[in-house]
């Protein structure tokens, strides 16, 4: 699940034009990857790197096979999508509830009560339009501002939340460990049948140790994120998600075939660090080069 283009690119400081937004998102496609969440529908003023999404939306391709994805915070968010021609629309929405009260009301300027309610109502609306729903519950891992997430706190989330396509719980900050990744697991298996994905941030060094429990877990999808830029704007300190050619590289040596050219989503990740002005992104790959080099 590249999430590069939306999670990625909302934490850097450069706002990119939509032409560079849209051809990070073709030559992503182009290295194999064929889901991808491209937009976030949020307050321009306070994520200006998402100020364009329906500009974006326009402007895409549609080859066979790719879906488009686009994170809303609330109706307003869905508004704009339903307002949008059918043709230029995405595939799915990502709709996020934190999963404390305090980062919700910093996210998005409410309790997590009534980010549930406001999921419940979005999601009904969303299906009737013939779109994908998924719930991603934010911070599940831990909060930046109250500290630990008790287990039974993401079970109740799910189970209150009620039905979606498919579930992902989200380490925003990157401090989850893989015993984590376990007991949220069975956790949420006990309230929601839904596909399980997983949003890991490295930010302590344990991305990828997660991810690779997530499979172990029996988790469906990981997102992960080109040059493994981006983050959290609402959260100190979040720093880059995990590496969208490294978590290939790892997927793919175990013999889990995820479809992704690792040496072109390399290069990818090395070209949207250029646009971004950085001197060096967080991936591995793209320094370190493939294994076997030949």
């Amino acid at each position: 699940m590249e999430v590069g283009p939306r999670d990625g690119l909302q934490n850097e400081k450069r706002v990119l034009p939509t032409e560079t937004k849209t051809d990070f998102v073709r030559r992503g496609t182009a290295a194999g990857l064929r889901r991808i969440e491209v937009v976030a529908f949020a307050r321009p003023d306070r994520v200006p790197q998402m100020a364009d999404a329906e500009d974006v939306l326009r402007a895409l391709p549609r080859p066979d096979g790719v879906r488009y994805i686009a994170l809303v915070l609330n109706a307003r968010g869905l508004d704009r999508i339903l307002a949008l021609p059918p043709a230029a629309g995405p595939d799915e929405i990502n709709y996020v509830v934190v999963a404390t009260d305090e980062f919700s009301r910093r996210n998005q300027g409410m309790t997590t009560a009534q980010a549930i309610e406001g999921f419940r109502a979005v999601a009904a609306r969303a299906k009737q339009a013939g779109l994908a729903v998924t719930l991603t519950v934010a911070a599940s891992f831990g909060c930046p501002f109250t500290g630990e997430v008790p287990v039974s706190r993401v079970r109740d989330v799910v189970r209150d939340a009620g039905p979606a396509d498919e579930l992902c719980l989200a380490d925003t900050i990157g401090v989850g460990v893989p015993a984590q990744v376990r007991a949220l697991a069975t956790a949420v298996r006990e309230v929601s049948s839904a596909p399980l994905r997983a949003h890991f941030h490295n930010t302590r060094n344990t991305g990828y140790a997660n991810a690779s429990a997530a499979v172990d877990a029996g988790f469906a999808a990981l997102d992960a994120s080109l040059g493994g830029i981006g983050g959290c704007p609402f959260a100190p300190a979040a720093t880059g998600n995990i590496a969208t050619e490294d978590l290939a590289y790892l997927l793919n040596r175990s013999g889990l075939e995820t479809g992704v050219d690792v040496a072109a989503a390399a290069a990818v990740g090395t070209w949207i660090g250029d646009q971004l002005g950085l001197d060096v992104v967080p991936a591995q790959l793209g320094r370190a080069g493939l294994f076997p080099q030949t």
